[in-house]
Formats: structure tokens, sequence, C-alpha cells
């Protein structure tokens, strides 16, 4: 799939806010500071269609992008910065569950891992939750560029055996990326491509 138009559509505070429709929806999800808007402005082509920022914790509302006028890419907020306030992270965390499961135009969820860092509890008990829920996720590890190759086989190995500590039988489907050198473009645009529904 090539993304020939991506435009901000608009930003709510509230899942109640966004509308009924019958347009497709992926959702990208992550800690504060994975490299989530760098990622889709990757994806898009656009170098500040989604705003980056050295502040962790600043994507604070559901942030709606219109692809190719056929699909939506949605910017979920960040989670788990510590020095965002503690009713933030719960407001936070109360939108994001309700997008989940109250949005029936979402097709799947995207969990973006930054592959330097080991598993983190947060990360675990997201993926756990989507599980538990029956919502259909995969996992982006971000950051490639800055381990070398035989690192991230190594934190792909260590991320497998965790998952299947905490019971999961099957991998989820993920990909391996970098904002910086368009690693995993081409891989997660096919991806996106083969689950856009030719009707909803």
């Amino acid at each position: 799939m090539t993304i020939k138009t991506a435009k901000f559509e608009s930003s709510f505070g509230d899942v109640s806010q966004m509308g009924e429709n019958k347009i497709p929806e992926f959702a990208f999800i992550g800690r504060s500071n994975v490299g989530k808007s760098s990622l889709i402005n990757m994806l898009t082509g656009q170098k500040a269609l989604a705003k980056t920022s050295s502040t962790p914790g600043k994507t604070q509302s559901i942030n709606r992008f219109l692809i190719n006028e056929s699909w939506y890419l949605v910017d979920l907020p960040g989670y788990g910065y510590a020095k965002v306030s503690k009713k933030s992270r719960e407001k936070f965390g109360d939108m994001i569950m309700r997008y989940m499961l109250e949005r029936k135009q979402l097709i799947t969820a995207f969990v973006l891992v930054d592959i330097r860092i080991d598993p983190q509890k947060i990360d675990l008990e997201f993926m756990e939750w989507c599980g538990l829920e029956s919502i259909p996720f995969q996992i982006i590890f971000t950051k490639a560029d800055k381990i070398k190759a035989s690192q991230v086989e190594m934190k792909l190995e260590i991320y497998r055996a965790t998952l299947h500590a905490n019971g999961w039988q099957d991998f989820p489907a993920f990909f391996i990326s970098s904002s910086n050198t368009q690693q995993g473009k081409d891989e997660i645009s096919a991806y996106l491509d083969s689950l856009i529904p030719l009707e909803m």
C-alpha cells in the first residue's frame, strides 16, 4: 500500500466525541517517548503530521488522521510517564480502555515497544488486557537503528521468552522499525493494506 494522502482530522478529549461512521480505524499506542509520532510520520511520509516532542507524555488526547481518504490512523495517548499527574494517568487509562472496547471501527491496535529496553511491566499488562478482552494487536519494535542487528535478535528472544512465561502460547505478529532509516515501513504498510476491509 502506498499512502498518497494523510491529513490530521481532529483531536478528541473523550471517545464519545468521535461520532459514528463506517471508516476502519487502526490504533497506535505505547509508552511515552517510544517514538510513536516519528513512526506515524515515517509511515505517512510527512515529517510533521504527528507532532514530535522531546517532552514525554505530550499526546494527551486521541488524534485521528485520515489516510488515503479511506481509513483512519488513530494516535492514542502514551502511557506510563511518571511526571504526568496520577489523575491524568487515570484519565488516559480510562480513555484508552474505552476507545479499545467501544470503537466498533477499530480493526487492530499496534503496540509500540522500544527494542532497546527489556520487557516492561506496563507493556506486558496492556498486552495481557488486550488478550483478555479479545482485542487484536501487533507489536512494533521501534528504534532498531540504535542497536546492532545481533542485539535486535537477542531482544526479540527475550520478549518471546517473557511472553511465553506469562502464558502466551503464540507470539503476536511483530515488526522491526526505525523512523530514521525507514526500516519496517514497507512491511507495516503491507500489513495494514491486508487488513483494510472492502466494506464496514
